[in-house]
């Protein structure tokens, strides 16, 4: 997390000293400024769990009435798509930017803080993690079981907080787990492979549950599942539908 707050910049310091002196009005999580000149200062405050995370900065210039407004400063996180969103809105409809970037700061505050938050709860359960640096990609796995547990998460967008892509395979690992397949190409000996079987409930879970209440969920129904996936003659009847 540390390497994810020194790529933000100083997003807790304003661009401008007087930044605060000027005149000013909210709308939400937002502060409007009306600065020197032609310029517009926005002030995005971002959340979570009620609490608050960092204050990032936009600046807005327009050097006439007939030429659109142009962002001259910020401190928004590099790899969120500031620029694209001042070409699709800013020449258009100020209103509209301002308002999308304040979703797009809030939403990767969101994601970033689910990865944190359990981390910091369930990190001796979770193995290996990866995450992109706008958390829209976040893959994990879950190696305090009999079963290896991969977790994949997509989200649709850069301001979605809740994944529209998930897939969450149990593999099995201790032997008498495994799927027993007769090899037909061989010798016609039956050896035993891992096959994974989908873990429906912790998918529907992560669809409609913030990350951390997804994984509780999960974790607390996981031994029951996997018992009744991997018995031998459940395993068998899962492993044989999937090949039909």
């Amino acid at each position: 997390m540390e390497a994810d707050r020194k790529a933000m910049g100083q997003t807790g310091m304003p661009l401008d000293p007087h930044f605060n002196e000027k005149p000013s009005y909210r709308i939400g999580n937002k502060v409007l400024f009306c600065l020197e000149g032609s310029r517009i200062g926005i002030q995005y405050e971002t959340s979570f769990a009620g609490e608050p995370c960092e204050t990032f900065h936009c600046v807005l210039e327009s050097k006439s009435f007939l030429e659109k407004l142009t962002v001259i400063e910020h401190t928004i996180p590099f790899f969120l798509p500031i620029r694209e969103a001042e070409n699709d809105f800013l020449s258009s409809n100020a209103m509209k930017f301002i308002d999308y970037v304040g979703a797009l700061l809030q939403s990767y505050v969101d994601r970033r803080e689910q990865v944190r938050l359990i981390k910091e709860l369930y990190g001796n359960q979770i193995g290996e993690l990866f995450h992109s640096l706008t958390y829209n990609l976040i893959e994990f796995v879950l190696d305090d079981f009999d079963c290896k547990v991969t977790v994949s998460l997509r989200y649709a967008d850069l301001v979605s907080v809740l994944p529209s892509r998930i897939r969450v395979l149990a593999w099995p690992i201790h032997p008498s787990k495994k799927a027993l397949i007769t090899d037909k190409k061989g010798s016609g000996a039956t050896v035993a492979k891992s096959i994974p079987s989908r873990l429906s409930y912790a998918e529907d879970a992560l669809r409609t549950m913030s990350l951390p209440e997804a994984y509780a969920e999960i974790v607390l129904n996981l031994p029951r599942v996997l018992e009744q996936i991997f018995s031998h003659t459940g395993h068998v009847a899962t492993f044989q539908s999937q090949q039909r």
